[in-house]
């Protein structure tokens, strides 16, 4: 199962945040959004096709590639879904390297959180022309 989230980037992304990584359909991010690394995204959490929610649920591995396209730079990130995923947040997907779930949580025991990112796709996320394609393979 796939999915496909595409957002971009924003000149406040930092993404130095050492336990977590997001993306958000908001259009703005302040400098305290530490843990987002594209806005404006396509789709929610909840949003999600049914089949990717209800493997994430089972507990089943999960595989996130983050590309940007333009540039050919990809990025990889591992963690396992949960039987109490929720998918219900409207605006916000959140990769977690602990076990904490809420609303916004696809993922947790991931390998990468936001500080983990290359630095290089984060300079090039800091120009909001840069499209950053979010796949989940479940």
């Amino acid at each position: 199962m796939r999915a496909v989230v595409i957002a971009r980037g924003h000149p406040n992304i930092t993404a130095r945040h050492k336990t977590t990584l997001e993306i958000t359909k908001d259009e703005n991010l302040t400098i305290e959004g530490d843990c987002i690394i594209g806005v404006g995204a396509n789709r929610s959490i909840s949003e999600l096709p049914q089949e990717v929610k209800t493997s994430l649920i089972e507990g089943r591995m999960a595989k996130i590639t983050l590309y940007l396209p333009a540039y050919g730079l990809k990025e990889e990130v591992e963690g396992y879904g949960s039987h109490h995923l929720t998918f219900r947040h409207p605006t916000d997907i959140v990769i977690r390297k602990s076990n904490y779930v809420c609303d916004r949580t696809l993922i947790v025991r991931a390998n990468k959180a936001a500080s983990d990112v290359d630095r290089e796709m984060i300079s090039l996320l800091k120009d909001p022309s840069t499209e950053l394609h979010f796949i989940i393979e479940v």
